[in-house]
């Protein structure tokens, strides 16, 4: 039987304080802090929950909830880790559907806080509704920092974490599962390719952008090398749902460009139309009185 008690206290333990954000994550959220047990202190910023996410945090003493609406990922983050009054030495910074199994607080557990390391990486499990997959597209990232060793940029539709300092790797993993519903899903993946969009048109970086500035080609690869490369056939019902879902979040992205380069030319013309009645007006309004022959 598995042993789901919070691990020993340790000094590294001791210098943690979670750190979440939550929107709407009543399907998610007593998941998430019951795995957290070994937490005096957690942090919650809510982004303007309209669910049962308020009440079940208010049913936790050690939760600190703060109420800030939501505008985007790096600024969320950013009041979160500067503006909470957090005390210790150490951030664990998790999204609300993240999962962090025995062997991870074990780990972290056995950490010392006074060593060089700046920050610590994870890598994820990915499950849906339960169902953990073979493989996903979700990468790496920092997971627990050191305070005042990082700092905070904007990547489009999510934020990027910039480690000053030494990295490493744990080994122990997080399992991703979101249980939002499928409307949810749809929406938020709106709003994040939206931000996606408007991040690619100044910067394009590598083969990834270059196939999402030239639909539909990144659609068509995601499908493919989801179902395919990464073996995702073989995850059943759930592998071919997170495929379509990266293919259908791709697709979203791909229409939202489509849209901008068919627009352009119309507002390209409209600035045309305007700059050329404004030059007309100007030359009228410019051009020089003559005296008449009777007024020499």
């Amino acid at each position: 039987m598995m042993n789901t008690a919070a691990p020993a206290k340790s000094r590294m333990l001791d210098a943690i304080t979670p750190v979440l954000l939550t929107f709407n994550e009543d399907v998610n959220i007593a998941r998430t802090l019951a795995k957290l047990a070994w937490a005096t202190d957690v942090v919650v910023v809510d982004g303007g929950s309209t669910d049962g996410t308020l009440a079940l945090l208010a049913a936790q003493p050690r939760v600190r909830v703060f109420q800030r609406e939501f505008d985007s990922h790096p600024s969320q983050w950013r009041y979160a880790m500067e503006e909470t009054g957090i005390c210790t030495p150490w951030v664990l910074r998790l999204d609300a559907d993240y999962q962090l199994t025995d062997g991870f607080a074990g780990e972290i557990a056995s950490l010392n806080p006074e060593s060089g390391v700046s920050a610590y990486i994870a890598r994820f499990d990915y499950a849906v509704f339960s169902r953990k997959l073979v493989a996903s597209l979700y990468p790496p990232k920092p997971v627990l920092l050191r305070q005042g060793c990082y700092s905070i940029s904007d990547e489009g539709h999510t934020e990027g974490w910039v480690v000053h300092g030494i990295t490493a790797s744990l080994n122990s993993r997080i399992l991703h599962d979101d249980r939002k519903s499928m409307q949810q899903w749809v929406t938020a993946q709106s709003h994040y390719m939206s931000r996606e969009e408007a991040r690619l048109r100044p910067t394009r970086e590598g083969l990834r952008d270059w196939l999402r500035m030239h639909p539909p080609l990144m659609p068509i690869a995601v499908f493919f090398y989801c179902l395919f490369a990464k073996g995702l056939l073989f995850s059943g019902k759930a592998g071919l749902l997170y495929t379509l879902q990266r293919t259908v979040a791709e697709s979203i992205l791909a229409l939202f460009i489509l849209e901008n380069g068919l627009r352009k030319p119309e507002a390209q013309n409209s600035a045309t139309l305007r700059e050329a009645g404004m030059d007309r007006h100007t030359k009228a309004a410019g051009t020089p009185q003559r005296d008449s022959p009777a007024q020499l």
